[in-house]
């Protein structure tokens, strides 16, 4: 999919905007650690965060700053989003926090829901 030149970010708004996603991702996990709501670890290396689960699943999310998009890879397949309107959304339109909580909650065994920083 390509980018109009309107939804073309800036490389520092793109840069500023995915990695705000990571460490809300990343605020969030650690609140349910806390709360003693799910044990997901956490493990980030610059524009790539890895979540483990109980059991031994994995959800990774990474920036991919070349196409300014965020990509998810889930068991239940991979994604890529990019920014629009205020959002991250997929090709088919749908949002990027939907489909990491429907795969984290698959993934968990559990309702986990997360929201934009």
């Amino acid at each position: 999919m390509s980018d109009s030149p309107a939804d073309r970010l800036s490389d520092a708004d793109y840069h500023r905007l995915s990695h705000a996603v990571l460490a809300g991702v990343e605020a969030q996990i650690d609140r349910w650690l806390q709360d003693d709501v799910v044990d997901i670890d956490g493990a980030r290396t610059g524009g790539l965060l890895e979540l483990s689960f109980p059991g031994g699943s994995k959800i990774v999310l990474n920036t991919q700053p070349p196409l300014q998009e965020l990509w998810l890879a889930a068991r239940s397949g991979g994604y890529h989003f990019h920014h629009s309107a205020g959002r991250w959304i997929d090709r088919n339109g749908r949002e990027f926090f939907d489909v990491l909580s429907e795969a984290a909650t698959a993934q968990a065994g559990k309702p986990l829901r997360f929201t934009a920083p």
